[in-house]
Formats: structure tokens, sequence, C-alpha cells
């Protein structure tokens, strides 16, 4: 299946939990991991997040208080959740959320470490979007 490693585990339970902002999700190999709604969308699989190669990442800022707007379930290997700031072209394969819930504390401290670099942090809102040039990352994502 797409999205899946041959013999990784995969969950057994996916629960939103709105007042801590966070997705509890409990793997089949035992795993539990309690991954942070702003950790998910800073580091959405997405391509405007990701980009479109090494280098192209987008830093994500003021995303401190986001929440999941929905959670749908793609076929049998991942989820779309729809965050409050409207963000939605992210696919969670069950071993991407294994890896966020795996690395939170490294993925942390780089993020951290980003934001700092960039002399933003948490709280700092998102500069616009530039026009023209790019690609738009509207309402339908990255159309390539």
């Amino acid at each position: 299946m797409a999205g899946l490693k041959a013999g990784a585990p995969t969950p057994q339970s996916i629960t939103v939990h709105e007042a801590s902002r966070v997705l509890e999700v409990v793997f089949s190999d035992g795993a539990a991991f309690r991954i942070p709604f702003e950790l998910m969308r800073v580091y959405s699989p997405s391509a405007e997040v990701q980009g479109h190669g090494p280098g192209q990442e987008v830093l994500q800022t003021g995303q401190r208080h986001v929440t999941l707007a929905g959670l749908e379930p793609v076929g049998n290997y991942a989820v779309k959740p729809t965050f409050s700031d409207g963000h939605d072209t992210g696919i969670f394969s069950w071993d991407y959320l294994y890896e966020l819930g795996q690395r939170q504390d490294a993925l942390w401290a780089d993020y951290l470490r980003r934001l700092a670099e960039a002399g933003a942090d948490r709280d700092t809102p998102m500069p616009p979007r530039r026009g023209g040039g790019g690609h738009s990352h509207g309402s339908g994502g990255c159309a390539h």
C-alpha cells in the first residue's frame, strides 16, 4: 500500500484532543504519541511547507494556537487534516505520523532554531504571500 513500509506499524486508534491541541496516535507496535497540532502544521508534508526540493522549505510562523478543523481518512494509509488557518494540502501517511511522534523532540528543537535564525518566534504572523513568478498554493494546493 502507498504510504506504508512493509511491516511498518499502523494506527490502532487516532484521537483528536481539541482542548490540548494534540493528535494522539496509538500504533500496532505499542508506540503511542501525542503530536501537537502546531508540530503537524509546521512540518506538513505539503508542497506549500516543504517546497518542491531541498532548500525550498517555507518556515511556518504564527501557528502556536492552530487547531484542527477536520481530519479525513485517505484510503487505508493516511489522514488529511484541515487546520484552522485553512491549510489542508498535507497528507500524513502512517509512516510520517510515526516519524513525527518518534522525532518530536528533535523536530521541535530544529523548528525553534530556525525561528530564532529568522528573527521570528512561534507567534510571529506569517508574511503575506508574494504574487507572480512563484506558484499558487491557494485552496487547491500546488498545481504541479
